[in-house]
């Protein structure tokens, strides 16, 4: 871990005064042996004095030298780690579309069109820290990675771990993440600009109808377009994965794939929207999307952004204080130590819970104001202290939910929904039927049918307790009208979001536009799903259609 101090020139004199202390200390002692040596012979001292005249106070001597010394590490500033800061921010909302299919695996650009274009975004990041980011991953299919967010070390963390495994689906379309990118940003709350950013090698795709009238629709409602290519028209092969990179990709006859780059429906797209296309060629790419985001106005926000290596003195200066209480409490010699206890029990306790519910009230006010990821990452540390009461699970359970962290959400909820209290129980099991409905309606199959027979377990609980809850009874009815194994859902309705969605005392729910946003996406995965089913499983693909 990187340390380092302020004013490193401090440490020395920290040194020397913790040497003066001790000295001070040893030499106090002797003059007071000299002085009472006047009285009497040493063995009358002892006989007459107090316990310990006769002992040299070396241990006293140690205690205050180190806490000069930590006093003296205090004011030189020492830092580490991380921390985090509320700064005013001023930006857009963009959504980044990255294409992570085998082809952005070629290294006709180095290290590869992948790691390139990671690059390209560490750069736009870095131009424009005010703006709130969203990351998508697409190749078949497309998939939020992270919704808007300031925050860099969440969005670094998904862009890390970004490559072709965590998209299922191979191939490349580029219709599902404009769809996606679009309405994530129209259902985002606040009057910044909104802008779609895309990054892709541009080759093998096969709905060309679709992206060109989903970039009109996005022109229409003032999302701005920019498409970035990656590649080069001479293309390379694409290492596997699997195998390391010593073999490469083989098309359905066993030849050598080549992959080139292909410009014509990135450039398209940024036509049809009224955006911008930068060609592959480009020179810095970040710059030059940040160049074309740049008219676009922005919002001011309040955000909390983490901070390198933050001043850490506050460590140094409660242990010197701890030092030096504890000597007055070993020189008292016993008249007022009981007392003593008494009071640094009083001081330190009441702190430790004080910094508990600080913490606490800190993730819930970052919750109710939007910040979901430092929320969430806020109550995972409050959890981390040893503190596991239902309303710490609720509140982290509620804002996986509102981040569309489903899996994690259920854990959590489904602890809480054995909390003691009534109320607490109720908003529990009212989420944990959220989040099991919203599930069902994304899963297929059997998945699907469990997950929706849990949401209605569920919300039947819930309208046990309180029967007139109308958001439950929606919802309860709405899974059982769904689809059990996996039809199309095209006429079912959005689920009720409820007040419950809120921490402690309920907070963030998702307007009833999000919600009909989030069922339509759905449907129309379901009605894709069936619609490749009935056409029949290909399995091997029809010869000549790209899997990369």
């Amino acid at each position: 871990m990187t340390r380092y101090f302020d004013h490193p020139w401090v440490l020395g004199l920290g040194v020397v005064v913790a040497m003066l202390a001790a000295a001070m200390i040893i030499l106090g002692h002797r003059r007071r042996q000299e002085r009472l040596a006047r009285f009497g012979s040493p063995e009358a001292l002892v006989r007459l004095g107090p316990p310990g005249l006769a002992v040299v106070p070396r241990w006293r001597a140690a205690r205050l030298a180190l806490a000069a010394l930590l006093f003296g590490i205090a004011l030189a500033g020492p830092r580490w780690g991380e921390g985090r800061a509320i700064v005013d921010t001023d930006g857009i909302d963009v959504a980044l579309a990255l294409d992570v299919s085998l082809s952005m695996l070629a290294e006709d650009e180095k290290p590869n069109r992948l790691e390139r274009m990671k690059q390209e975004v560490r750069r736009l990041r870095a131009s424009a820290p005010g703006d709130r980011v969203a990351l998508l991953a697409f190749a078949g299919r497309s998939y939020i990675l992270a919704p808007l967010t300031s925050d860099d070390g969440a969005l670094e963390l998904f862009l890390e771990n970004l490559d072709p495994t965590i998209v299922g689906q191979v191939g490349s379309a580029l219709a599902p993440p404009l769809r996606q990118g679009i309405e994530l940003l129209l259902a985002s709350d606040g009057s910044a600009d909104r802008a779609l950013v895309v990054m892709s090698d541009g080759e093998a795709f096969d709905d060309r109808a679709a992206a060109l009238t989903l970039a009109r629709e996005a022109k229409a409602r003032d999302v701005h377009v920019v498409t970035v290519g990656f590649g080069t028209p001479g293309g390379a092969t694409i290492p596997l994965l699997e195998s390391g990179g010593a073999d490469v990709k083989r098309d359905q006859d066993g030849e050598v794939v080549v992959t080139r780059y292909d410009e014509t429906l990135l450039r398209e797209v940024a036509e049809a929207a009224g955006g911008e296309f930068i060609p592959a060629d480009a020179t810095d790419k970040g710059t030059r999307v940040r160049r074309a985001l740049a008219e676009l106005e922005g919002v001011r926000r309040e955000e909390q952004q983490r901070l390198a290596r933050p001043v850490r003195y506050q460590w140094f200066l409660g242990l010197a204080l701890l030092l030096l209480l504890l000597d007055a409490y070993l020189a008292d010699g016993g008249r007022l130590r009981r007392r003593a206890v008494a009071a640094l029990f009083a001081l330190m306790l009441p702190n430790v819970a004080s910094a508990q519910g600080d913490q606490l009230q800190d993730a819930i006010k970052a919750h109710k104001d939007g910040r979901i990821l430092p929320a969430i990452r806020t109550y995972r540390e409050v959890l981390g202290t040893g503190d596991r009461r239902p309303i710490v699970l609720y509140n982290l359970g509620t804002a996986l939910l509102a981040a569309d962290s489903l899996d994690a959400a259920v854990d959590a909820l489904e602890r809480a929904s054995f909390a003691p209290d009534p109320e607490l129980r109720r908003r529990s099991l009212y989420n944990l039927g959220l989040a099991y409905l919203k599930r069902g309606m994304r899963g297929d199959g059997d998945a699907r049918s469990n997950a929706l027979r849990s949401a209605r377990r569920s919300f039947r609980t819930v309208l046990l307790e309180t029967p007139g809850d109308k958001d439950a009874q929606w919802n309860y009815e709405l899974s059982l009208r769904a689809p059990q194994g996996g039809g199309g859902g095209g006429g079912a309705q959005p689920p009720q979001q409820g007040p419950q969605q809120r921490p402690t005392e309920q907070q963030g729910q998702m307007s009833r536009q999000q919600a009909e946003a989030l069922l339509d996406a759905a449907s129309r995965e379901e009605r894709e799903t069936q619609a490749r089913r009935q056409r029949g499983a290909r399995a091997p693909r029809a010869r000549g259609e790209k899997d990369w």
